[in-house]
């Protein structure tokens, strides 16, 4: 007995042969000899059409998925789920599952009955697989294994026929428990003893708080985060604790989203602190006579204010003022600010040496889209193989730059500024870190690419983004051209290599984003 999807095939074969056989058998008892029966032919035309009809692909889907996160232990296996309706087979079809903080490399690709690698990122391959036996009903759920830190994110799982494409977002998050704190004595500074806290191995990134003996936080220096390459964090602190009566000090490491916490206690010895008793005792007077100083000159403020008959509601009257007339002046320094910026405006040509083989480009170099067929070029070390990326031509290691790029009628896009020494080669993150200032356009979200990612709420969908930098401030800004509007910057940043414009027009799915995006000459006058 045949079952399974080609049963159908197989019933209306042995319906068309019985049909036929008996039409032939009847038709001939009833002709007339030597006259030629023409009418089972075209009954067996007929039923091959409808059997042709039946059995297309044209058939319209649905994809669907989770809607609530799918939470995972690092280190364990998973199943994203994601499976058509109706329950179709997907064996002649393109299955793609994406990871969606990835520019365009694929986590897995299924495409006429085979796994392609190409464009795989490469901390995924061997720990990614489909149910085949499924295949036949639409299941096209992923199976994950070993889980890391780097797979907490969103994923889309992406279905396309020969006439009909649909997709479903899902997003994974990972949990992992570090190891205990470990707690170091540095000895004497400056103020009392040198500790020092560090744990190893959590996800997401971990808080870090030193504690006295009554559970209250100690004034700690900055915490130091380092990120490993599967996505577990290190974090480490350090702190200067004076003598108490205990001398008992704690470190504790937290992480709130999966409610967990590890703590080390440490106990001082007190033959430790004699090296600084005679520094606490000068910082004790010190103290003493600041307050002093401070409580003379606050009176003397008084003194001044009460001879002069000044009121307080006078000076909130005189606030009110000024707050008005800068809030008049608002819309105008904007204005102002933007056409300062853009008198900064550069020319930006895109580099065809740099582009992914899949980028086309215009002969003139300043509109770039994402093609169907990889493109023969030469696979030189400024080339992205993996990503399909593409930098400007011209690089900046001083001064200010802007220039402006149309991203009108995309749904999937990237623009920033990327350091001349980015990693070409293979799956890319897009973050500082990596030596990316970018934001970014993926599914009708806007976000700034840091670590994590910054959801931006817009109240216009900008047409046209100006990007501008300012290397000695290490200020990297992007802006809505048309409503003159900044949209977030990234401050603080260390610039110690060229930078180069960044453009990443994202893939085209469908008819989805087949528009390029297109550096726009920037008029100063508009």
């Amino acid at each position: 007995m045949v079952t399974g999807p080609d049963s159908l095939y197989v019933t209306l074969l042995i319906l068309l042969y019985s049909l036929t056989s008996m039409s032939v058998s009847l038709l001939g008892k009833l002709s007339p000899s030597g006259i030629m029966v023409t009418g089972p032919d075209h009954l067996y035309v007929t039923l091959l059409i409808l059997l042709h009809g039946l059995t297309s692909e044209s058939v319209k889907f649905e994809v669907l998925g989770p809607l609530e996160p799918i939470f995972a232990v690092a280190g364990d296996n998973i199943i994203l789920p994601c499976y058509l309706k109706p329950n179709i087979s997907v064996e002649d079809m393109t299955v793609d599952w994406l990871n969606l903080d990835f520019i365009d490399d694929r986590v897995y690709r299924y495409q006429n009955g085979k796994i392609i690698q190409e464009d795989q990122i490469p901390s995924y391959r061997g720990r990614t697989s489909l149910f085949k036996e499924e295949l036949w009903r639409g299941n096209t759920s992923l199976k994950l294994t070993r889980v890391q830190g780097t797979d907490e994110g969103r994923y889309k799982c992406f279905i396309k026929s020969k006439d009909w494409y649909d997709d479903v977002s899902l997003r994974v998050l990972v949990k992992a428990v570090g190891s205990r704190p470990v707690v170091s004595i540095e000895g004497h500074r400056e103020g009392g003893m040198g500790l020092v806290c560090q744990s190893e191995g959590w996800h997401p990134e971990p808080d870090l708080v030193w504690l006295d003996i009554k559970g209250v936080s100690l004034s700690a220096g900055p915490p130091e985060t380092h990120r490993d390459l599967k996505g577990f964090y290190t974090v480490k602190q350090h702190v200067i604790v004076q003598e108490t009566d205990t001398n008992l000090f704690t470190c504790r490491v937290q992480q709130r989203r999966i409610n967990e916490e590890l703590e080390t206690e440490v106990h001082i010895p007190s033959e430790l602190f004699d090296h600084t008793t005679s520094w606490v005792r000068s910082f004790i007077v010190s103290l003493s006579i600041g307050v002093i100083i401070v409580i003379v000159l606050a009176l003397a403020v008084c003194c001044i204010h009460k001879k002069k008959g000044m009121k307080i509601h006078n000076l909130e009257q005189q606030l009110d003022v000024i707050i008005g007339e800068l809030q008049q002046q608002q819309g105008y320094l904007m204005k102002k600010d933007f056409d300062d910026i853009r008198r900064h405006a550069v020319d930006v040509t895109l580099d065809p040496d740099t582009a992914h083989p899949y980028l086309i480009l215009t002969e003139d170099c300043t509109h770039v889209c994402h093609g169907d067929t990889k493109l023969n070029f030469p696979d030189n070390p400024e080339r992205f193989d993996s990503s399909g990326c593409v930098l400007g031509k011209e690089g900046f290691s001083s001064g200010r730059f802007y220039y402006e790029v149309q991203v009108k009628e995309k749904n999937w896009w990237t623009l920033g500024v990327a350091r001349e020494s980015v990693n070409r080669k293979g799956a890319i993150k897009v973050r500082p870190e990596y030596g990316y200032w970018t934001m970014r356009l993926r599914d009708g979200v806007y976000e700034a690419l840091t670590d994590p990612s910054i959801t931006l709420s817009l109240r216009e969908k900008p047409q046209k983004v100006g990007v501008f930098v300012n290397y000695e401030k290490g200020q990297v800004s992007f802006f809505n051209v048309e409503a003159r509007c900044h949209i977030y910057s990234f401050i603080g940043c260390t610039f110690n290599k060229k930078l180069y414009p960044f453009f990443c027009p994202g893939l085209n799915y469908g008819v989805k984003n087949a528009t390029p995006l297109a550096i726009c000459p920037v008029d100063v006058n508009d």
